[in-house]
């Protein structure tokens, strides 16, 4: 478990330093920067140590050499100083752009993936990584920036003063360090799995949160309060121990490494004194020892933390990094046709689908519908009715057959040019924040007040816009803020009759909206269909009696097909279920 965690760990590594490196002038100037910084700070002990050796004795004090040093050591604080914020500064910048580029390689991902990857993952979860992970991941990289280079140096340069002053007490730091090392390695080994389990349970946990957010009018009316407040608290409980577990190991590190930290300065104190009474050593340059055995431990405290971060920073980021990696959907072919105004020719051919493997819906299911023909789907749910939707709309393709689209392959035409060429109303309806105006010309971004107004009228929207604070011009939330479920379906029905598209899908769309509205609803449907291609998935019969094809499905399976005559004469499954809707 170790070895695979560490190599997952140096696979996320590179990764990181993958985005790195394209900000290798900067990575190098910060670098730069940080050893002027320790060369400084490494300088100023020896001064000081000059300084403490020109006090020969009381009243004996060499004044105009230590103003001397003095001045010295002031130009050394500012350059110091100065160095060390346009480092910080660099390292701001590397950290911000990284997280902006994972970020924006998150989301464009998301735009490519299939929708079987968001149907199977949680959206909270998502959410999650995107944002929470991410910024956790820039906490720690920050830190590694700022302190990660800093104290290597720091180390490296004071360990170099060290020995060209006294190499017997220099040993005597170079054996005890390693101790500091081992008890480091030993406790971070140990907490990334454990902020890995704190990073999926937190993502767990905003799943919920935004689960019962977004519900919350549903939750209410089953009285499931407290089942939703015992699962939150058993969430919680769980991300309280994995915390609790994460933040006591990793913040053992710190006050185990200054203890070995205390036993080096008590040696080069001890050890050192013993030189110095034997006239190896001057008094100052002993000072100037302490000095430096005080600055080599010093970075050993602050690398520990960060290597605790970077554990805490690389768990978050091996999250982004699995969605980021997920295989995206099939990309379009190269030779993939633009679609540009179909005919609204439509064939499926011994079409074969199922979500998972082992449960099939669909099998052997074939149909040809010729231009500006409207078909019905109808049957009892989880026939397979909404899926046909899906593999029309090429949200999903067949397992095996084919659809084409005037003689076309639908995976063989550009997914973005096949879904223009179908206007689409669900049953579930969706806005985005934003203006009514931003949403009615979502897909027609050029469209005139006119032709915006036009369409609102058509879907019987125009009356109850105008009522809003600032009509066309009111801002809503993308679930829509007061409006009601019908009043949302009539702005997504105004805006598939505003784009006018060669081919139609309606499921469900008009479920939220009342008998009345419904009847002028449906009559401008029969004016907008006229000429057009269109798919009509109803459970309300009544509303497709006038479709030239009825489908009737059932386990996947087309049963029955004729129009609406037809299949009463029959007296089979549509009849009964027809029946059964306006039995007296």
């Amino acid at each position: 478990m170790a070895k695979k965690s560490a190599k997952n760990q140096m696979a996320i590594l590179k990764q990181v330093l993958q985005y790195i490196r394209k900000y290798w002038l900067l990575v190098g100037l910060s670098v730069v920067l940080a050893a002027v910084t320790v060369v400084l700070t490494l300088y100023i002990p020896i001064l000081i140590g000059d300084a403490v050796d020109l006090i020969i004795d009381k009243g004996n004090v060499d004044f105009n050499g230590v103003i001397a040093i003095l001045q010295k050591i002031g130009i050394a604080i500012i350059i110091t100083a100065v160095a060390q914020w346009v480092m910080n500064s660099c390292n701001n910048h590397i950290t911000y752009h990284v997280v902006k580029d994972i970020r924006e390689d998150a989301f464009h991902k998301l735009e490519q993936l299939p929708l079987k990857y968001l149907d199977a993952h949680s959206y909270g979860d998502i959410v999650s990584r995107v944002i929470a992970d991410v910024d956790t991941f820039a906490d720690g990289l920050l830190m590694g920036f700022t302190q990660l280079f800093t104290g290597v140096l720091t180390i490296g340069g004071t360990l170099i003063f060290m020995l060209i002053t006294n190499v017997p007490i220099a040993l005597v730091v170079i054996c005890i360090t390693p101790v500091s090392f081992l008890v480091a390695r030993f406790i971070a080994t140990r907490t990334y799995s454990m902020f890995k389990l704190q990073s999926e349970t937190r993502g767990e946990q905003t799943a919920l949160i935004e689960e019962m957010i977004g519900n919350q009018k549903v939750v209410k009316t089953f009285s499931r309060e407290e089942a939703v407040k015992d699962q939150f608290a058993e969430i919680n409980g769980r991300l309280q121990n994995c915390s609790l577990k994460a933040i006591f190991f990793s913040s053992l590190t710190n006050p185990c490494t200054r203890f070995v930290n205390s036993l080096v300065y008590a040696g080069v104190g001890i050890f050192g004194a013993i030189v110095a009474i034997k006239g190896g050593i001057s008094v100052g340059r002993l000072s100037c020892f302490l000095s430096y055995a005080n600055q080599y431990t010093k970075p050993f405290n602050e690398i520990s933390g960060v290597v605790t971060e970077l554990q805490n920073a690389l768990a978050c980021a091996g999250r982004i990094f699995e969605l980021i990696d997920e295989e995206p959907q099939i990309p379009d072919a190269e030779d993939a046709v633009v679609l540009k105004e179909a005919e609204g020719n439509v064939e499926l051919q011994d079409v074969f689908f199922s979500y998972v493997p082992d449960k099939k819906l669909i099998t052997d299911f074939s149909l040809k519908v010729q231009p500006g023909q409207r078909v019905a789907i109808v049957g009892p749910t989880g026939c397979g009715k909404t899926t046909v939707i899906n593999l029309l709309m090429r949200f999903y393709d067949v397992n095996s057959g084919s659809i084409k689209v005037d003689n076309y392959d639908i995976r063989n035409i550009t997914r973005g040019s096949l879904r223009t060429n179908y206007g689409m109303v669900l049953q579930e309806t969706w806005l985005r924040s934003g203006t009514i105006r931003d949403n009615l010309c979502m897909g027609k971004p050029d469209a005139t007040e006119e032709e915006m107004i036009a369409a609102a009228k058509a879907a019987h929207a125009h009356s109850f816009i105008k009522r809003l604070p600032k009509g066309y011009d009111t801002v809503i939330t993308e679930d829509g803020g007061s409006l009601s479920q019908g009043q949302k379906q009539l702005l997504c029905i105004a805006r598939v009759m505003l784009c006018l598209p060669p081919m139609l899908i309606l499921d469900e769309a008009t479920s939220s909206i009342d008998t009345r509205t419904e009847l002028k609803i449906q009559n401008a449907f029969a004016t907008m269909m006229q000429g057009r291609t269109s798919f009509i998935v109803a459970h309300r019969l009544s509303t497709i009696q006038e479709a030239d094809i009825i489908l009737v499905m059932k386990d996947g399976n087309i049963i029955e097909q004729g129009n609406h005559e037809e299949l009463l004469a029959k007296g089979g499954f549509y009849a009964n279920l027809y029946n059964s809707q306006f039995a007296v």
